[in-house]
């Protein structure tokens, strides 16, 4: 099929976990001709979840894309994962999107999941739209939920439609609003909805306020409804059962006809250089190329494939393309659009478009392409992903595949922002880093499914840092002497604390030539190899001004291993003096539990050090607990959650800040570190 740019959709599905995604992306692809029979999560027959590990655990794990082509719209559909333990690549899907639109469970109504992926979508500038599914359900309060969202969300929360006949279709509220539906009489709903729409253009309200809804053309509302969801002075909210395929045709209907094309859409957020300044990508077929890489998957069977959006140009076969500032192009071999695990080969991309690459190494996430240099620099604003504060040393479990393990885990690091593979020099460590235990397990689990390495684990390590308190001044001279040419250096520095958060300053303050300036590269580096191995526990060194102002040289014995050794051995000596500490990471955590358990809850996290910051009621006799605990108080939270809650509570956290350690367990964090600064 041949489309515009004009005739393109980009949505993806978001919420929470349990809402009904998946089973939703099945139900329009049937809708929309892509597929004959949908499939289901029970039968591992989904398009979305094909990976054998999801079909195993019966949810998403990873963002799957399908296309529908219905009533001459193009829609690039995207199922993304609701478990917060799988977020970076729910997340990265909104660098391809105009609109998330956010899956609620009429039964379950507003849930952490939701709130989350409402609040990322509108940091992004992206449209929001609400899809209650499950309307059928035995459970569902549709009026509570209605009622639920626009308290949670505010009044542009408006449904373009609503279930009816209890539930076993909807009707329309905006251009057909005839007769009652479950929530009552049509009417009211259309009045709101078309005064929330006509008041964001002053023009279009003088027209309505003179003439009537009759006076207004076609154009001037969706016009009107457009610069509504751009600006996020409207949220249409749409009822429907995926199980039944209540509302699912009427929401492709909504997608055709409201939901904003690429060049309708808020413009991406392009940079250009160390200045960050905004640039615009027109979504111009004729331009010059501009895309973004927002997934990247190691398949077994074509290799490394780049998923891209286009935002600016077109794509072909043959075209040359440069990655970020690389300067050497790959030409495109091959053009793909996704389906699930499947791959349809294309001929072109054009703006507002989503296809794929293959075999190109140099592809990473959020990558650039361009076809020319006037692009070099170019980048989109990043996404705000939560940080990895889950920690596992790893080692391959069978000698001699150290190299394998290295490699298969930059593979799933590729794929996913939030995984992260570190090696920690100070203990030789490999050590992953992810969003939860369920995180890291997942993808030992894809180790051993996908690459065939199986390795041994230590418990979870805890990214503690280390910073001062205090001002002082530190000093070293190294000296050596072995009979031919000696070591000579001697650096004299002070430090002094920064604002949490800040990092770290190297700051010269040294006159006259006592340390030559060829040497003060050497003494930073003596520095940043305390600040990398840390000085009190072992832990890096973070928010410290180091400021080096006098030293002595020799002109035949000074080299720059001298200086390393005494930029590194003054450092240690003022850390000593500033009153060191140790940092641990707190985290803001949210635990939902059934009412009758908020005792125990509460109980359980006063135990943790934790500060409780509030408690709320929400539907269906639910609590919310919110609070800030440090990390290493959560090491086994999921288990003893289950038992005192019996099985019905949960908990997402998101990384706060660092603070300091109570003095006793500084203590035992020195106690247990075995220095490894020995003499040089």
């Amino acid at each position: 099929m041949s489309y515009s740019t004009q005739s393109i959709r980009n949505v993806a599905l978001a919420g929470h976990p349990g809402a009904g995604k998946t089973t939703l992306f099945e139900a329009l692809l049937q809708a929309g001709g892509a597929l004959q029979t949908a499939g289901t999560i029970e039968r591992g027959s989904t398009v979305s979840d094909f990976d054998p590990i999801e079909k195993q655990r019966g949810h998403s794990i990873d963002a799957s894309i399908a296309s529908i082509d219905h009533a001459g719209m193009h829609v690039n559909l995207i199922d993304t994962p609701g478990y917060p333990d799988f977020r970076g690549p729910a997340l990265s899907a909104l660098g391809a999107v105009e609109t998330v639109a956010v899956v609620v469970d009429a039964a379950a109504g507003v849930e952490y999941g939701t709130r989350r992926m409402m609040e990322y979508a509108r940091g992004r500038n992206l449209c929001r739209a609400i899809i209650v599914n499950k309307i059928d359900h035995e459970g569902a309060s549709l009026e509570g939920v209605l009622a639920d969202l626009r308290e949670t969300f505010g009044p542009e929360c408006l449904p373009l439609n609503l279930p009816a006949d209890g539930g076993r279709k909807v009707v329309d509220c905006l251009i057909n609003p005839q007769g009652d539906s479950d929530l009552g009489p049509v009417a009211e709903w259309h009045q709101k909805i078309l005064d929330q729409i006509v008041e964001i253009n002053e023009t279009v309200m003088e027209h309505y306020l003179d003439l009537g809804e009759e006076g207004l053309s076609g154009d001037e509302l969706h016009d009107a409804f457009e610069q509504c969801l751009r600006e996020g002075h409207l949220v249409p909210v749409l009822f429907c059962s995926a199980r039944t395929g209540a509302g699912i045709g009427e929401l492709l209907d909504v997608a055709e006809r409201w939901f904003p094309n690429p060049a309708e859409a808020n413009e991406p957020p392009y940079e250009k250089g160390p200045e960050r300044t905004r640039i615009q990508a027109a979504p111009d077929p004729k331009a010059h190329v501009i895309a973004d890489v927002f997934k990247i998957v190691n398949d077994p069977f074509v290799g490394k494939l780049g998923v891209f959006r286009v935002h600016q140009g077109t794509v072909k076969k043959d075209t040359q393309l440069f990655v970020d500032d690389g300067k050497k192009p790959f030409k495109v071999g091959h053009l793909f659009k996704l389906r699930g695990k499947d791959h349809v080969e294309i001929d072109q991309a054009i703006p507002g478009d989503i296809a794929a690459v293959a075999k190109v190494e140099e592809l990473h996430f959020d990558a650039v392409l361009h076809d020319s240099h006037d692009e070099d620099q170019i980048h989109l604003s990043p996404l705000d992903f939560p940080r990895p504060m889950f920690g596992l040393a790893v080692e391959a479990a069978s000698k001699g595949q150290e190299q394998k393990l290295a490699t298969a885990l930059h593979k799933l690091s590729e794929e996913d922002p939030c995984f992260v593979v570190e090696h920690e020099a100070e203990t030789n460590e490999t050590v992953i880093r992810g969003l939860s235990d369920l995180h890291l397990r997942i993808n030992l689990e894809r180790l051993k499914e996908r690459y065939g390495v199986e390795v041994t684990s230590r418990p979870p390590r805890i990214a503690y840092r280390e910073t001062v308190s205090g001002k002082a001044e530190g000093h070293h001279r190294h000296k050596k002497q072995t009979g031919g040419a000696g070591q000579f250096g001697e650096v004299f520095l002070r430090i002094e604390p920064l604002p949490r958060g800040t990092g770290f300053e190297f700051v010269d303050e040294v006159k006259g030539g006592t340390i030559p300036g060829q040497f003060m590269p050497a003494v930073e580096k003596g520095v940043r190899q305390v600040l990398q191995s840390g000085a009190l526990a072992g832990y890096p060194i973070q928010d410290v001004r180091v400021i080096v102002y006098d030293g002595k040289h020799h002109p035949v014995d000074s080299k720059e291993v001298a200086f390393v050794a005494a930029g590194k051995k003054a450092f240690l000596d003022a850390i000593g003096k500033a009153r060191p500490q140790v940092l641990e990471p707190i985290v803001e955590l949210e635990v939902n539990a059934p009412e009758q358990h908020m005792g125990d809850v509460s109980g359980g996290l006063a135990s943790k050090r934790a500060r409780i910051s509030g408690t709320d009621s929400v539907r269906g006799n639910e609590i919310v607990v919110k609070a800030q605990v440090p990390l290493s108080e959560l090491e086994g939270y999921a288990a003893e959650l289950k038992s005192v809650t019996a099985g019905r509570g949960r908990y997402s956290l998101d990384f706060s800040h660092y603070e300091p350690v109570p003095s006793n367990v500084q203590q035992k964090l020195v106690e247990a570190y075995k220095p490894r600064h020995e003499e040089d």
